[in-house]
């Protein structure tokens, strides 16, 4: 086994050797070097899993020491530049900080609810019981983090399919929960970026015509895969009783953190960018539910790495000089869920804000959905790897797989189709009045 082990991290260092003569060959040819010191960072991510946090640190690190001794920051050269720059992104990373911790508390709430447990009473028996549970991913992603669903449904499968899941079936997995996130702001962690950055959660919704169609090409095959390989079984467990009270704490944390957004946006939007209101509103609620129902504080210290790898990756993207990037089309959002397969998809979010331009449904869904396309871009496929190791194999998920990109380039089109291409204004522009629409009060601003 260990010398298995020290096989497969020789294998991950020829990788990244290989990636390092691409990225000098992109700096020869005159690439900015914070962008090939980044492809090196996420390359490092996705080939080293098991650390990626330090990887994100120390390519941060780099980052940083190569502006401060070469090109300097935006507002000047030096300490003072990255103070300044910091002083600008500390609401926007302060902001997700808060809603990735409690969020990862208000997922617990949800699976602890036993809802999950019930689910399978409502599955069909043949083929189709494995396309409703993907749809049932699908929803429980438009309002829970994407990461959440997919797991959820992972425990879901392998108690309906009896332990034996396909891995193109893990794969769908992954797709219908990255999809039903891309069109909701609560719904994944690259859309809520999105809404904590200014855009508005209606320009994200259009999302959800490609992510529909998408369900629809992917759904069929890879739930017939399944089924072939092990037939569903209904047998959930008897006596099982749904706890309310928790479905009601999820439901008032995502409403505190929905009311506290339109309300700061649209009737105090000058001191919208001066602090973390989102954020402190969805902690403000998770005590108030304690009083009721304990969270699970011990899925903090877990929270609290993922997040700063993360929030790492988010401050990289944000030091990119952006305005040397192509210029934000549909040919440019489209290649970026093809990126997003193998980069993750958090930093590519944070440049697309940067540069802007976009039409942010389009990116939502690119950035979101394309990551499904191999199991290491996106967090949800590494979640739910760990949950399955036998997913950990690029060749096996593309060659079980294979429905995942048809349908991710399908429905591209189908909302290219349906709604056209319409770049956003800049959002940081709008006038407040812009936000008071009755889908926005509803829904968030």
């Amino acid at each position: 086994m260990k010398s298995l082990i020290v096989r497969l991290l020789a294998h991950e260092r020829g990788l990244f050797a290989g990636a390092a003569v691409v990225a000098a060959a992109c700096a020869a040819l005159g690439v900015p070097f914070e962008f090939v010191l980044f492809g090196l960072t996420l390359t490092g991510v996705a080939l080293f899993h098991h650390h990626t946090l330090q990887v994100a640190l120390i390519g941060l690190a780099a980052i940083v020491l190569y502006k401060l001794a070469f090109t300097g920051f935006k507002a000047r050269p030096g300490m003072g530049g990255l103070a300044l720059h910091m002083l600008h992104e500390w609401v926007i990373l302060t902001n997700l900080f808060g809603l990735l911790l409690g969020f990862a508390l208000l997922s617990n709430y949800f699976e602890e609810s036993q809802v999950p447990a019930v689910l399978p009473r409502y599955l069909p028996d043949d083929w189709k019981g494995g396309f409703v549970l993907l749809w049932m991913i699908f929803v429980l992603s438009s309002f829970l983090d994407n990461i959440a669903a997919a797991l959820i449904g992972g425990v879901v499968a392998r108690r309906v399919f009896r332990g034996k899941v396909h891995i193109g079936y893990l794969a769908a997995i992954v797709a219908a929960s990255n999809a039903g996130g891309s069109g909701s702001v609560v719904g994944d962690t690259t859309t809520t970026m999105m809404w904590i950055n200014g855009v508005d959660p209606l320009d994200v919704l259009e999302a959800f015509v490609a992510a529909g169609a998408a369900m629809l090409i992917l759904g069929v095959p890879a739930s017939q895969q399944q089924q072939r390989y092990s037939p569903i079984t209904k047998d959930a467990a008897a006596g099982v009783r749904v706890d309310w009270s928790r479905v009601a704490i999820v439901a008032v944390i995502l409403i505190a953190a929905i009311a506290v957004n339109v309300i700061v946006n649209v009737k105090f939007s000058d001191f919208s960018d001066r602090f973390p209101f989102i954020g402190a509103a969805v902690w403000v609620a998770i005590f108030i539910a304690a009083l009721w129902r304990r969270p699970a504080w011990s899925l903090l210290p877990g929270a609290f790495k993922g997040s700063v790898f993360l929030l790492s990756l988010i401050v990289c993207a944000s030091l990119m000089p952006v305005e040397k990037l192509p210029a934000a089309s549909w040919q440019t959002a489209l290649g970026l869920g093809f990126v997003s397969a193998v980069f993750d998809n958090i930093p590519l979010t944070a440049l697309a804000l940067k540069q802007g331009g976009y039409d942010w449904g389009y990116l939502a869904y690119a950035v979101g959905f394309g990551g499904s396309m191999i199991w290491f871009g996106s967090s949800a496929g590494v979640a739910l790897s760990n949950m399955y190791p036998q997913a950990k194999s690029v060749g096996l998920w593309l060659k079980h797989g294979w429905h995942v990109a048809l349908a991710y380039v399908i429905g591209f089109f189908v909302l290219y189709a349906v709604l056209g291409w319409h770049p956003n204004a800049p959002h940081k522009a709008k006038p407040a009045a812009a936000l008071q629409t009755l889908g926005a009060a509803v829904y968030s601003a």
